[in-house]
């Protein structure tokens, strides 16, 4: 199958005028993809990790881009007119945000902070704030508040999700899409694209095992889907 579009953890394949293939790879990518690497079986856990959460989460009446698995690396989604923003949802001080402000990382925010960020690599995915976002028009203003929603909503379900799993949800970030008129949370929801710690031990759980350096990678991955796929 010819493939549309080829990014840094997924390929996009064409099914139909309204429907899309996703195929989730091993490759690895930090830092705007200045540190590339392999992480070996990550595209299998990426793919059942995203299919569950996307699952729990439409049975909670957020609406999403999935429709089904399809293999162990591959799920069928909607066709959405991707949001050129990159939406974060932190509980905790931690990464870009920690530097940013000289704050200790794991300190817990008083209230769910959420930011924007630009989709560009060129930039380097620069912040983003909502008035921006308005003037040059790359959402509307229903759809930015009801991307804020969404996301807030998507917060307390996957905390409580993964806190009866043994994570604490440290912070996460999202995509959203437009189809005829409607916002669906879109991409992907795995250890790619959050920070789990381990409640007992404190311990990443997620693509910060890659960025730091810290060994282990694929188990903390695989241990996560454990997790997840854990009745």
């Amino acid at each position: 199958m010819e493939k549309l579009y080829e990014g840094k953890a997924k390929v996009l394949f064409p099914e139909g005028p309204d429907t899309l293939r996703v195929y989730f790879k091993d490759e690895a990518t930090a830092f705007n993809a200045q540190k590339r690497g392999l992480i070996p079986g990550k595209g299998v856990v990426n793919n059942k990790v995203s299919a569950t959460l996307f699952r729990y989460l439409e049975a909670h009446g957020v609406k999403t881009h999935f429709l089904e698995e399809v293999s162990d690396r591959e799920m069928r989604v909607l066709r959405v007119e991707i949001l050129p923003l990159e939406v974060i949802l932190r509980f905790r001080a931690a990464g870009s945000f920690a530097k940013r402000y000289g704050v200790k990382e794991g300190t817990l925010l008083r209230a769910p902070l959420v930011e924007y960020s630009l989709k560009s690599d060129p930039l380097g995915d620069p912040l983003i704030c909502p008035e921006a976002i308005l003037a040059l028009g790359l959402a509307a203003e229903e759809e930015l508040s009801q991307v804020r929603t969404t996301t807030l909503k998507v917060g307390e379900l996957l905390r409580d999700f993964f806190a009866q799993r043994g994570l604490d949800l440290i912070d996460f970030k999202l995509e959203f899409g437009k189809r005829q008129g409607e916002i669906l949370l879109a991409d992907e929801i795995s250890p790619d694209t959050m920070r789990l710690w381990d409640q007992k031990t404190g311990e990443p759980m997620d693509k910060d095992r890659f960025r730091k350096d810290l060994g282990g990678v694929e188990e903390a991955y695989q241990e996560v889907l454990r997790r997840v796929l854990r009745e």
